[in-house]
Order: C-alpha cells, then structure tokens, then sequence
C-alpha cells in the first residue's frame, strides 16, 4: 500500500469544491486546485513528503478540464491497481440551489458554452452521474453554510487519524499601542502589581527572573493563572473540533513590556507541557517600545 493519504474532491459546479479543499488545506493537506487527471500518476511519484509535513494530499478535480471527463476512471482504475489508496469525496447541491449560487456569484458555468444556466447545470449532472456511483463519500450541501461546510470536511480528516494540529500563538501586547488585529482571545492583566514603578524594575523587562518573580509570584496573579489556564485547556480542543487552524491567545498590559511579557510567557510554557505535539509560539509584540 502506498504510504499517501489522498482525498480526490468532485462534483457539481458551485457545490462547494473551493471550500472543500480550503478546509483541507488548513488540516495540513497538500491542495492542488483543478489539478488535470492525467498529471496525477506522475504527481504522486515526486517526492513531496520528503519536502513538506503533511497529513495527506488532496486534489479538485471536475469538468474544468476536459479530459477529466473521458479520462478519470481508467486513471482511477490504475492508481488503484499500483496499490494507490484514496478516497473520492463528492459534492453535490440541489438544482435550485446551484442556480441561486450562481446568481449571487455572476459566475459563468463550465458548460455554459451555447447554453442556458439551468441546461448547464443538468448536463454535468447527466456527465457524472458514473463518477457520483464510484464515489467514496456524497455531501450534498444545499444546505450547509461555508462554516458547516468547513467542519464536515475537517472530520473526514479526522477519521482519516491525520488532522493537522491548532497552531497556537501566546502574544503580549501593551493596550497603549492597540489591542493586536489578529487576536482570538484578549485577556486584561492590567490588574497585576506593575513593576514599572520600581526603580529595581522598572529597566528590565518581563524575560528578566526579578520580573517574572514579582509578576508570577503575585497571589492574584496565581489564581488568575490557575483560572485562565483551566479555561483554555478547556476551549482549545473545542477550537479544534471547529477547525480553527490558528488561535492567538493575546495579553495585554499597559506597554507591553513588563506584567504582559511574563504572564504570556508561563501561559506558552504551560501549554508546552500540556500540549507537546502541538505548535506554541511566544511573541512579544512591543517589549522593545517606549
């Protein structure tokens, strides 16, 4: 058996493919979009894995490109008898819907050379319906939102044991200059005795031991640790059954340079312990600022 992990996504234009292989995309597949058919033989054989970690392949595939049609199933068929195992995922949407879709997007469909909308879209039905037979898996979508969408295809992933893990980024910020754009979660710890009005203190900042002892050593600061982290340790797993493929926990202080530094420092170092296989990252954002 092949040691790729491949998931072909088709299906019907405007069914959801691009959503599809984005979800997959931030589950730690390697995505090729419109990926003609008779290219997949020689793709599989370059050494990607070598190059890239990752949980698997996934390809789009559709009538795009016109030898998909009269080519894929003697392709499928001889990937299968190399000993190739994948799975073929295949979207489908209700007529109504795809018009509806359609009209909202303005986009023209593959087929619609010479032809209405309506009439396009009953000829691809009519071109796959041998491909919709073969198929591993049929979601039907009319129903689904992007985000529904999102969490349907994560969960193929997975099944599948190979599910990218959450990268996770613990950023100190001071409110002075701006709460960071990007943050998920925003935690206040303005509350914290403030070593800027120590003399002692007041140069160094939160990667100093003084700091972080007058910091973490705080009674409240401790309780407020045992709290937090609790939570996240809570949230995070929730997090990844949504798919979120990035969570910035953001912590902020009045500059950013001395409470925030030392409090988002432990934050990472006990998610470290907590979660060694997944990604931590520390930043601090304006411990150098005035």
């Amino acid at each position: 058996m092949k040691t790729h992990n491949i998931i072909i996504i088709t299906g019907y234009s405007g069914s959801g493919k691009s959503t599809a292989i984005a979800a997959l995309e931030d589950a730690g597949y390697y995505c090729v979009d419109n990926m003609p058919v008779a290219l997949l033989p020689k793709f599989l054989e370059l050494p990607i894995e070598r190059d890239f970690k990752m949980a698997g392949l996934a390809f789009v595939m559709d009538v795009r490109e016109k030898g998909f049609l009269v080519s894929h199933a003697a392709i499928f068929e001889s990937l299968r008898f190399q000993d190739y195992a994948f799975k073929i995922l295949f979207l489908e949407a209700d007529e109504d819907v795809l018009i509806h879709r359609y009209s909202q997007t303005r986009r023209h469909h593959p087929l619609s050379r010479e032809k209405n909308l309506t009439d396009s879209i009953r000829m691809e039905k009519d071109q796959l319906k041998d491909l919709r037979t073969a198929a591993d898996l049929i979601i039907n979508t009319s129903y689904c939102n992007v985000h529904e969408l999102k969490s349907m295809i994560q969960n193929i992933a997975r099944k599948s044991g190979v599910l990218s893990s959450i990268h996770i980024t613990v950023l100190s910020f001071g409110f002075k200059f701006g709460i960071p754009k990007d943050a998920d979660i925003v935690m206040d710890v303005r509350f914290i005795s403030n070593p800027y009005y120590l003399p002692e203190l007041k140069p160094l900042d939160g990667t100093s031991q003084n700091v972080k002892s007058h910091v973490l050593d705080n009674a409240e600061c401790q309780e407020f640790m045992r709290r937090y982290l609790d939570l996240l340790i809570y949230l995070i797993p929730l997090y990844e059954n949504e798919g979120k493929a990035y969570l910035t926990l953001a912590v902020g202080c009045t500059g950013g340079r001395h409470r925030s530094v030392a409090v988002a420092g432990a934050i990472g170092e006990h998610l470290g312990i907590q979660y060694p296989s997944k990604h931590i990252e520390v930043h601090h954002r304006d411990i150098s600022l005035i």
